[in-house]
């Protein structure tokens, strides 16, 4: 009989955009400058806009004041997130979501999303009071394309199908000029 051993532990999944170590004061002041308030809980940068600033941010799982905030990934570009308003304006949740109920294979991508957004979020810091509530309506509806968009930018192509159907439909004209971060 051979030795027990500890089966090694799951990998920590990063996103690739996300940059190590705390923002530095200038992306605060940046962030605080695009939500038109003093930003609560950010971690690190997650992704940048061409022009530099920071487009969308990592937050903690609990806010300083300790209050649950399961919104790992937020857009902080104003630019875009005025023009994913629009979609989310013209109805492109419903239409998502009624997606799901009929397409197996989109409502595996998504629920894989929803995994792996709660395997890095815990990875961080699990929410006892919140273990399976991740953000924007996953994994069985489409509440906030914002937060797809988040994730699909900071997890890059491939991890949140809707996140990505916003992108593709909204195509490259926000990755040009300054987000006025």
């Amino acid at each position: 009989m051979s030795p027990q051993s500890d089966p090694e532990p799951d990998p920590v999944i990063r996103a690739p955009g996300l940059e190590t170590g705390p923002p530095s004061q200038a992306d605060l002041d940046a962030v605080a400058r695009q939500l038109g308030r003093a930003p609560r809980g950010i971690l690190a940068v997650a992704y940048r806009c061409p022009s530099g600033h920071p487009a969308v941010v990592q937050t903690a799982p609990r806010l300083p004041d300790g209050t649950p905030f399961p919104t790992l990934y937020y857009l902080t570009c104003p630019r875009l997130a005025s023009r994913i308003g629009t979609l989310e304006a013209d109805g492109r949740m419903r239409e998502m979501e009624a997606r799901l109920a009929t397409d197996p294979e989109l409502a595996g991508r998504y629920r894989a999303a929803h995994e792996r957004y709660l395997a890095e979020r815990d990875a961080i810091e699990p929410l006892a009071t919140h273990p399976d509530v991740t953000a924007g309506g996953m994994p069985d509806r489409v509440k906030c394309l914002h937060v797809h968009v988040a994730h699909a930018l900071a997890a890059g192509s491939g991890v949140n199908p809707f996140g990505d159907e916003a992108l593709d439909e909204l195509g490259a004209w926000w990755r040009h000029g300054d987000c006025a971060g």
